[in-house]
């Protein structure tokens, strides 16, 4: 079965599409997200909302992070699961 897929993302007044692959882990899932060739693992919080999970190696690479852009993608996922 391929959980591939792909998220649209409207940020600064530009429509994205970022692919995505849902990863089962147990009773719970993770989103994996290319973010402009980056990595970035998306995981539910406690009261159901998407947080970005970003591992050390990402952190060397900050600057090249919109935060904006993350929360934005974190809505677009709250949006496809609910």
């Amino acid at each position: 079965m391929d959980d591939s897929f792909e998220i649209p993302v409207l940020f600064n007044q530009k429509e994205l599409l970022f692919p995505a692959r849902l990863l089962h882990q147990g009773f719970t899932h993770k989103i994996k997200v290319d973010v402009n060739g980056l990595t970035i693992i998306f995981e539910p919080d406690e009261e159901g909302n998407y947080r970005a999970i970003i591992d050390d190696i990402l952190l060397e690479k900050a600057n090249e992070i919109n935060i904006s852009l993350l929360k934005t993608i974190a809505v677009a996922i709250e949006s496809i699961v609910r």
